[in-house]
């Protein structure tokens, strides 16, 4: 088989259990990227580098300036622009061999088989617990590999579900994680902080299991987790075996994938007509009024201090254990970046149904920047 740039991949094909043939087998590979974030950008790069023939790319977000101290493909000039095509651009000037499909939409139970049945291999980049369940999902459905990551501020998981080992056994996330953790229990990268060179770290991991998978090399994370800290630079395998069919809520068929509802089963509804999300802009107008109480639902000492308001801290964790009494007729809640705002909306609007309340989009974060 004739390898397009073959010169570029020299030093790998010099390894003996990998070879040309090695080689061969990236080239002919498909591999999709879900999300082209913080674990996307590293997963893409180092896949782009190792020659897999195709690359896919899944991110309907636009980059921004919040992103680049871990988003390695973008620069300033990309700020605005759609992730999938700037990393699709990069990309073709690092290895213009390769083909680069991109998909700047946002994934859902709707799309996902069609799209995700185009490829060999999925590697989960994303960042949010019901897209990492629906991904799961139709990899089983589809069976299809998932290489699966995740941050949890200075914690990283790695693993291979839906690979079976040498006696058929195979796991997938939902044996591992049964149940979705309740919205605002496990912050997200925008919410708790990360440094940059954690979702490098994770990336890279999930690139290699993807070559060692595609290439035959080396022994893949199948049936084991991962965890690497950061701060100490530790590593440990967990063993991972399947659970409780029972227990697992998994879809039995593609119409009962199709109508499954993600959020719900990860506690997020959809907003009521009643909670309203507020701009900063229009935050700043009302500051004037009196008639407004302002709420914070972060927990106590997270940065950035609120400053130029009086506000009530009520951090959301006391929230989901009693609602308190809650003064004036119109409520504005915040926190770091608009997300814990809105289960406390949610949970406040149950309470006192005769009030309005509103989540401030983008959080604290928007306003500061």
């Amino acid at each position: 088989m004739n390898i397009k740039g073959e010169a570029r991949y020299q030093r790998q094909m010099l390894l003996k259990d990998f070879g040309r043939t090695g080689q061969e087998k990236l080239f002919q590979a498909k591999v999709l990227v879900i999300g082209a974030g913080g674990l996307g950008c590293p997963v893409l790069q180092y896949l782009a580098a190792a020659g897999i023939g195709t690359l896919g790319i899944v991110d309907h977000d636009v980059v921004e300036l919040s992103n680049l101290h871990r988003q390695i493909l973008y620069s300033v000039a990309n700020v605005g622009s759609l992730k999938v095509n700037c990393a699709a651009e990069r990309l073709r000037e690092f290895n213009p061999d390769i083909t680069i499909l991109t998909y700047p939409v946002q994934l859902n139970n709707q799309n996902a088989l069609s799209i995700l049945s185009e490829f060999d291999i999925v590697i989960d980049g994303s960042d949010n617990f019901p897209t990492r369940y629906m991904i799961n999902d139709a990899c089983v459905l589809l069976n299809k590999p998932l290489v699966y990551g995740a941050l949890s501020e200075t914690e990283g998981q790695v693993s291979v579900f839906n690979v079976a080992d040498e006696s058929g056994i195979k796991v997938n996330y939902r044996d591992v994680f049964p149940a979705a953790p309740q919205p605002g229990e496990v912050l997200n990268c925008s919410e708790a902080g990360v440094l940059g060179v954690l979702p490098g770290i994770i990336g890279m991991m999930q690139a290699n299991e993807a070559i060692k998978l595609i290439s035959g090399t080396g022994e893949t994370l199948y049936n084991q987790l991962m965890i690497y800290n950061l701060y100490t630079s530790q590593t440990y395998k967990i063993k991972l075996s399947p659970g409780d069919p029972n227990l697992t809520d998994l879809p039995s068929d593609i119409p009962s994938f199709m109508k499954m509802d993600y959020n719900w089963f990860c506690g997020i509804r959809t907003l009521n007509r009643e909670l309203k999300e507020m701009g900063p802009d229009e935050f700043h107008q009302v500051l004037q009024e009196d008639s407004f109480t302002i709420i914070d639902v972060r927990e106590p000492g997270e940065l950035p201090a609120a400053s130029g308001f009086e506000y009530i801290s009520l951090p959301l964790s006391e929230l989901k254990r009693e609602i308190p009494l809650i003064k004036g007729d119109k409520v504005i809640l915040f926190c770091h970046s608009g997300i814990r705002s809105i289960v406390a909306g949610e949970l406040l609007l149950e309470a006192y149904p005769e009030k309005e309340f509103y989540s401030l989009k983008g959080g604290i974060l928007r306003m500061k920047s």
